[in-house]
Parts: C-alpha cells; sequence; structure tokens
C-alpha cells in the first residue's frame, strides 16, 4: 500500500470513529437527569431526543438538547474537515448515526432530526437553513415534530441538488433515509391520524 492511501484509509478512520463518537454523546438523557427528572427513556416514545424532552414540560431543557445535538453534528463535520478534510461528509453522516445507536446506551438513541440538521448546517449551510425553515412551516401547519422531520429531511436531497454537490446530496439522501427508517412508528401514527402533537404526552 502506498503512502497516500494508508493516509487516505486512516483518515477514513479517523472520520468514521471521531463522527461516530461525537453523535453518540446523548444529551438529552444527561440533561434531564442533572435536572433530577430521572432517565428520559421511561417518559412519552421513550426517545432521548428534544421532542420527548419537551414531554417533562422543561421548555428550556428541550431547547438545549435541540440545539447541542445539532451541534454534535456541526462539531462532527468541522472537527474532521480541520483534521482530515475531505472526509468530513463521512464523519457526518457517522455522526447522526452514533446518535440514533450510541454504545453507551445498548445502540438505542434518538431518531437523528437534530443532528442531521446540524450536520446539513455545517456542510451545505443553505441547504441546512432550508431544511430548518421546512420544519418550522411544516411544524406551524401539522403541530407535528415527525411530520416536519421527515418534509425537511424528503427535500434534503433535492435542495442538494439545487444548490450544491452530487457528494452533499449522496449524503443528504443517506442521512433521509436512516431518518425515515427511525421514524417508521411515527409514519404509521401519521396515516392512523394517532400521531401526538408538538408538546404533548404520548
Amino acid at each position: 500500500m502506498m503512502l497516500g492511501e494508508h493516509l487516505d484509509s486512516v483518515h477514513f478512520l479517523i472520520a468514521l470513529v471521531l463522527g461516530y463518537l461525537a453523535g453518540s454523546i446523548p444529551f438529552g438523557l444527561l440533561l434531564t437527569r442533572a435536572a433530577g427528572l430521572g432517565d428520559i427513556r421511561n417518559l412519552g416514545s421513550g426517545n432521548i431526543g428534544a421532542t420527548n424532552v419537551l414531554r417533562t414540560g422543561r421548555k428550556g431543557l428541550a431547547v438545549a438538547t435541540l440545539v447541542l445535538d445539532a451541534l454534535k453534528g456541526v462539531i462532527a463535520i468541522f472537527l474532521v474537515r480541520w483534521i482530515t478534510g475531505p472526509e468530513d461528509l463521512v464523519a457526518g453522516t457517522m455522526a447522526v448515526i452514533g446518535h440514533m445507536f450510541p454504545v453507551w446506551l445498548g445502540f438505542r438513541g434518538g431518531k437523528g432530526g437534530a443532528t442531521g440538521l446540524g450536520v446539513g448546517l455545517a456542510a451545505m449551510w443553505p441547504v441546512g437553513l432550508l431544511c430548518f425553515v421546512t420544519w418550522i412551516v411544516t411544524a406551524w401547519f401539522t403541530r407535528m415534530s415527525s411530520a416536519s422531520t421527515l418534509t425537511a429531511f424528503a427535500l434534503a436531497p433535492v435542495y442538494a441538488l439545487l444548490l450544491s454537490t452530487g457528494e452533499h446530496a449522496l449524503m443528504a439522501l443517506l442521512v433521509g433515509a436512516l431518518v425515515f427508517w427511525r421514524h417508521e412508528a411515527n409514519i404509521r401514527r401519521i396515516i392512523a391520524g394517532t400521531e401526538p402533537k408538538i408538546g404533548k404526552k404520548v
């Protein structure tokens, strides 16, 4: 193996590991425990994300969870971009996977919406911004976090094709597929008309 190929392999491994570890930090669980609210996985949907944290009635904690989960994606992108360069998209994708399947929680984590948004804002900010606006507008009309997230991630590859590169569109497609997979139960409830509104208990 030539030196350049060896370095490429090392950089790819660094992107995989750092991206996953950054994404796997369970901020929702840590914040609710620190606030004396116990294990967030025993409440509502059992999810560690901001939407479930909101069901505690602590809006500040939910906002903090949202921001920190998004920052996991931002940090993964910029840290690996600084260390290795072009492997940042690998790190971003792995941050979403780390959030969904954190090793510290038996690979049972969140659904990737906030972390995916952070990845989008860091890797391709116009696309990430459009996805955020899409989430806000959809949430205004549907009052459902899941429907808003699914709409934003369904449109993300289209936004990326129009405003960014093919590599970014491919990442958006992969992350979007993961997000849809993790929202399978939500999709069934949306179709059945039983999906809870934002802030309401499951």
